[in-house]
């Protein structure tokens, strides 16, 4: 009986030792896993993705768009008309400053970008250009006359990637702007042409007409940002537009509109 109770209290010593280390291994394990998921959190807040702009990537690229064309679009009702006070515009310059009025007519001033911009853009067929362009012009030409100034339409574009802008200019040599181009080209190659619908027309606080646009099929504009961001890793960390958005440069309205005929009541 004696050596059978030394055996049974052995073996409970044991099995309460064998216990005790797996529940602090558990504990132990469980600790770790807690703070390496938090290590994880802490790292995608702290490093966003590229092009500094947190992901999105559980919303559609298409609902974001429309999401931001909402808020594009009620951003005359929230800042007011600033391009009757000749407000600045996107590039911090005033409006007096990049047109004039001659002749009659809304005149560009060209200058020289300093520093100069290096921008990758994605040009409109004339196909398409043309008939936007008469029509905005039949619609705005009535009431904006001698305040308005359309955009050539053989220039209508979309803005897709800076390599330098006039926030964060970034100097590059010849021999390095070549190399952009083609790590540009080598990303051109390798999209899928783009199927796109005209969303909405609005009108922001600094007097532009956009055009908004979301995308039917090809390489959606986010992808094709990201391409870029990874070809020219020189490029300024913030770029100047969201990486969901498609928009156009239709025209820029400088002054009130043309005040309504009145009807005498007899």
């Amino acid at each position: 009986m004696e050596t059978a109770s030394a055996r049974i209290s052995t073996r409970c010593h044991w099995w309460s030792h064998t216990k005790t280390v797996t529940l602090i291994w558990f504990i132990s394990f469980v600790l770790f896993y807690s703070f390496f998921h938090m290590a994880l959190q802490n790292s995608s807040q702290n490093y966003p993705s590229s092009g500094g702009i947190t992901s999105h990537s559980h919303i559609p690229n298409g609902e974001r768009r429309a999401r931001l064309y909402d808020k594009m679009a009620r951003d005359l009702d929230d800042h007011g008309a600033a391009f009757l006070k000749q407000g600045e515009t996107s590039q911090s310059l005033l409006l007096s400053d990049i047109f004039t009025l001659k002749d009659g007519s809304v005149t560009p001033v060209h200058k020289a970008a300093n520093p100069p911009v290096r921008a990758n853009v994605l040009y409109l067929s004339p196909k398409y250009s043309v008939p936007i362009s008469d029509a905005v012009k039949r619609i705005f030409s009535p009431h904006f006359d001698k305040v308005i100034w359309f955009q050539n339409s053989s220039l209508y574009h979309f803005s897709m990637f800076h390599a330098s802008h006039h926030i964060s200019p970034v100097p590059a040599t010849e021999d390095e702007i070549e190399a952009e181009a083609t790590a540009v080209r080598a990303v051109a190659e390798d999209l899928c042409p783009l199927k796109i619908v005209l969303d909405r027309v609005i009108l922001t606080s600094t007097g532009v007409l956009l055009g908004c646009w979301q995308v039917i099929s090809g390489t959606d504009p986010m992808t094709i940002r990201a391409k870029l961001r990874t070809a020219l890793p020189n490029a300024p960390e913030k770029q100047l537009y969201d990486p969901a958005i498609l928009h156009t440069s239709f025209a820029r309205l400088l002054g009130h509109p043309r005040a309504s005929p009145t009807v005498e009541l007899l």
